[in-house]
């Protein structure tokens, strides 16, 4: 049981850290709370399996196509939905919202509310501390790893990292420092629905696809980025697999424990609410600012 406790942990922790981190960029930086956020993740899973089962595509061409797709509808978009109303933060909410249910619709239109699987990229399993372990699900870990690491070498090594460090600090000074802050802002967002996209494509062969699949993770990122403090990704990083822990152990240790994930995350997630609305990392970033 601790084996698949651990196991369970860093799967769940990686994705609810790719997720929150791409949630907390772009609010960092251009104060957007994105609540389509899970819905690019959804989209991207979809754009996998029809090109995969309907176009006969490569698995990996399949999943570079769903994030050059994902970005380019991110930018449209941002475009046209939120950069009309980007200084209205409530206008912005209700318009993710919005675009949220519009893309679980248009998936119900076009795949029906059916459920549907891809098989993964290797199959076989392997003996760990006397545990059968998918290499699907090694592969996954390790995947979410590396691109974890890779959004963390593009905010510290890249100038448009720097950028978004710096506009995400202060704006203003970002500002009077030659920065166009809108243009960083968009492409910001652009990094942000990547890493969705990029979320989907390796959590896709351990899931199952549905055109509500958005909500759940959801529920979870957002506990994940209050638990951890707003805007902060470090604190995104630590809340993901603290929240991920404690969910891998409600499933396992209490009987029915896979029907109280949310609820838990939720009570979590009002409980830091009521007693540090700021986080775990929250002061920190907010002196930052």
């Amino acid at each position: 049981m601790l084996s698949d406790i651990i196991l369970t942990t860093l799967i769940n922790g990686s994705t609810y850290a790719l997720l929150a981190i791409g949630f907390s960029l772009i609010f960092g930086v251009a104060r957007i709370v994105n609540i389509a956020h899970t819905a690019f993740y959804m989209v991207a899973a979809y754009c996998i399996f029809f090109a995969t089962h309907r176009l006969g595509v490569n698995p990996v061409t399949a999943m570079l196509m769903a994030v050059i797709v994902i970005v380019l509808l991110g930018l449209i978009c941002y475009k046209l939905f939120i950069e009309p109303i980007r200084e209205h933060e409530a206008a912005v909410l209700i318009a993710t919202i919005a675009l949220a249910m519009i893309f679980q619709e248009v998936m119900l239109l076009i795949f029906k509310g059916d459920f549907r699987t891809v098989p993964p990229l290797v199959s076989g399993y392997m003996n760990l501390a006397g545990v059968k372990v998918g290499y699907q699900q090694l592969l996954t870990i390790a995947a979410a790893l590396i691109i974890l690491a890779g959004v963390w070498a593009f905010l510290i090594k890249t100038r448009l990292g720097l950028a978004i460090r710096s506009t995400a600090q202060d704006r203003e000074v970002a500002n009077l420092m030659g920065m166009n802050e809108a243009r960083v802002a968009m492409l910001t967002l652009a990094v942000s629905v990547a890493i969705a996209a990029l979320t989907g494509a390796v959590v896709l062969p351990l899931t199952v696809l549905n055109p509500h699949m958005w909500m759940q993770p959801l529920i979870m990122m957002m506990a994940v980025v209050v638990l951890g403090g707003l805007g902060s990704l470090k604190g995104s990083f630590a809340g993901a697999f603290i929240l991920a822990f404690s969910e891998a152990l409600i499933v396992f240790l209490i009987p029915k424990g896979a029907f109280l994930r949310e609820s838990v995350a939720l009570s979590i997630m009002i409980l830091v609410l009521l007693m540090r609305p700021e986080g775990l990392f929250g002061i920190v970033f907010e002196e930052e600012r």
